[in-house]
C-alpha cells in the first residue's frame, strides 16, 4: 500500500527581511510561508501536519497568487493578502486558532488572551500559544500580530527582528489609511 503524494509548488521571493519561501498547491491555495533560514522548520511543519503523505516541492513555473498579494504585502498594501485562499493540515484546535488569526487587523496586534477570548476559550492561552508557534502560514495567517500580555514581543518562527519590522510596517500602513480618511 503506497501513502499519497502531495505536491506543493515552491517559490523563493526576496523581500525586505530576507528571502521567503512560499508553498501552493495545484489549486492555488498557499500551504506554506516562511524563510529561507528557516526551511529545516518548514519541513517539520509540513511533516507534522501531513503525517500519512509523503510531501513533494516542485519550483512553480509561474508566480502565484499568494507571491503576488505578499509582494503587494511588502510594497504596503497590507490588506492585499487578506482574501488569499488557504489550506492547512493541522489539528482542529490548530484550524480555529489559525481561522481567528486571519480575523487580527493589520496595525492592530492581540495578546495571546485576547485570542483565546476570541475563540471562546479564555483558560486555553497556552495551547493558543502552541498553535500559534505551529502555524504554517506565516505573514497571512498573522501570527506575528500576537503579543504578550504587556505587549512585549514574544517568540516569532521567523526571528524577533522580523516580528518587529512586519509589526511597524503594518502599524506605518494603519496610520497613512486613517491619515487619508481624515483628509477626505
Amino acid at each position: 500500500m503506497s501513502i499519497p503524494t502531495q505536491i506543493f509548488f515552491l517559490e523563493r521571493v526576496s523581500t525586505p527581511i530576507g528571502r521567503m519561501l512560499i508553498l501552493s498547491d495545484d489549486r492555488r491555495r498557499l500551504r506554506a510561508v516562511d524563510w529561507e533560514d528557516f526551511e529545516t522548520r518548514m519541513h517539520r511543519l509540513l511533516r507534522t501536519q501531513y503525517r500519512k503523505q509523503a510531501i513533494e516541492l516542485r519550483d512553480a513555473a509561474q508566480a502565484s497568487p499568494a507571491r503576488r498579494a505578499l509582494e503587494a504585502y511588502f510594497d504596503g498594501e497590507v490588506h492585499a493578502i487578506d482574501s488569499l485562499e488557504v489550506a492547512t493540515g493541522g489539528t482542529d484546535f490548530q484550524r480555529q486558532v489559525w481561522r481567528a488569526l486571519r480575523g487580527i487587523a493589520g496595525g492592530e496586534p492581540i495578546t495571546y488572551g485576547g485570542l483565546a477570548d476570541r475563540i471562546a476559550r479564555p483558560k486555553a492561552v497556552r495551547a493558543v500559544g502552541l498553535a500559534n508557534g505551529a502555524n504554517p502560514i506565516g505573514i497571512v495567517v498573522p501570527c506575528h500580530r500576537v503579543v504578550g500580555a504587556d505587549a512585549s514581543l514574544t517568540g516569532y518562527g521567523g526571528g524577533l527582528h522580523r516580528k518587529r519590522w512586519l509589526l511597524d510596517h503594518e502599524d506605518r500602513w494603519r496610520a497613512r489609511r486613517l491619515a487619508d480618511a481624515e483628509a477626505a
